[in-house]
């Protein structure tokens, strides 16, 4: 059967189900037959749930993608390409880039080829002898997302390697853009603002580029500061920790994230899923965002973690970033019920989202005017400290004048 190649899906090491790719590029997912009997089978994802919350077991058939689900485990636009040439892969093939990059995915999900899979001749008219090499070399960047960011190995001297093989590191490094100054800077100082206000902010740090081993090449000359993040979903022990995006969970390809849902809608599954401290937590995080002027909090920067395997609470912190010293925007990513504007985040729009997400209005009013209260507090107290250049406060404070909260 030359033109079938099979890839397993893992879960936690244990495999769970196949990726099928049949002839003419059609790719086709199915459970085994031991994770559907598991009555106590670790959850993949909220969108594998049926309405009594049993698993679904049927999908359609794609064709050269993936299922969103799998799609959003991998890089987004320049990194993806950039990803795509050093495996040798045509960067539209999904299959393919997973069967490279399947190692270090995000979450406690990996992909491998099936027993005595070899690599397909037709993966991309230009595969050569040094495939291997090329495969290995894509490791090293897996992370999905669009900054050049990868995983690396906190070293006991105080910087940071990049893994040979891109697997087994429990840091992502983000390093600095090309065309916006400060951007490392700039999220170092929101996230650091947020923990302050009481949220849920990994460990971060910056460090200097050329602290940083084993930088791939054909990345270019970089200089100044990258930003280091502790992993949530490894343990200090190396051992995985399953989270998925809201993307996965609507089941939304990666071009779509800033359609197809609300924060209410995302507001809603955080209240049937979790409890009033996730729901106060995202009140808290949206309400931030607006105040910085985050018009980038898009369904793969809102996420869900599985501490026990089973239960789905809302993820720790990640990408707060202020984007509009950068790129002037006075809308959202998403709709926060009936709009995106910033300058329409009003107690009164907040409380259409509760009355949407089915969530106590009082709660999602009183956690948003404590968080505005907070913020005030402590971006006074700390704006001079933290690593933000003049642009980027003046910015910010400009944006508060406009927000009716604020």
């Amino acid at each position: 059967m030359a033109d079938v190649n099979v890839l397993d899906v893992l879960l936690y090491g244990e495999p769970i189900g196949t990726l099928t790719r049949v002839s003419g590029d059609r790719i086709l997912f199915a459970f085994n037959e031991a994770y559907i009997a598991d009555e106590n089978r670790p959850v993949l994802g909220l969108g594998f749930k049926d309405h009594l919350g049993g698993l679904l077991t049927d999908f359609r058939p794609t064709q050269t993608r993936v299922m969103p689900f799998f799609a959003n485990l991998l890089p987004e636009g320049h990194m993806r390409t950039y990803l795509a040439e050093r495996a040798g892969v045509n960067p539209v093939r999904d299959f393919f880039l997973l069967w490279v990059l399947g190692s270090d995915l995000p979450g406690a999900i990996s992909i491998r080829p099936a027993d005595g899979e070899a690599w397909p001749p037709d993966a991309h008219e230009d595969i050569d002898a040094d495939d291997e090499d090329r495969h290995e070399g894509a490791l090293r960047f897996s992370l999905a997302g669009v900054q050049l960011k990868f995983s690396a190995i906190h070293e006991a001297r105080g910087g940071l390697t990049i893994p040979a093989k891109g697997v087994g590191g429990s840091w992502i490094v983000k390093l600095p853009s090309r065309e916006f100054v400060g951007v490392p800077e700039n999220e170092y100082s929101m996230m650091t603002l947020a923990r302050l206000i009481g949220m849920d902010v990994p460990a971060l740090h910056l460090i200097e580029v050329d602290a940083i081993r084993n930088l791939p090449e054909g990345i270019g000359a970089l200089e100044g500061q990258a930003l280091a993040i502790q992993r949530f979903d490894r343990l200090e022990d190396g051992t995985a920790v399953h989270i998925e995006d809201f993307a996965q969970v609507f089941g939304v390809y990666p071009h779509d994230k800033y359609k197809k849902a609300s924060a209410a809608n995302i507001a809603q599954v955080i209240g049937i899923e979790s409890g009033e401290e996730d729901i106060a937590e995202f009140i808290r995080r949206l309400t931030f965002n607006t105040l910085i002027g985050n018009a980038d909090m898009h369904l793969k920067n809102w996420s869900m973690i599985y501490p026990d395997r089973r239960h789905a609470v809302l993820a720790p912190v990640y990408d707060f970033v202020s984007t509009i010293p950068y790129i002037p925007d006075s809308k959202a990513a998403l709709n926060f019920s009936r709009t995106k504007r910033f300058d329409q985040y009003s107690e009164d729009e907040l409380a259409h989202l509760a009355a949407k997400a089915l969530l106590a209005e009082k709660l999602v009013l009183d956690t948003a005017r404590e968080t505005v209260a907070l913020f005030h507090q402590h971006w006074h107290a700390e704006k001079e400290n933290l690593p933000l250049t003049e642009e980027v406060i003046r910015a910010v404070e400009a944006h508060l004048k406009t927000i009716p909260m604020a």
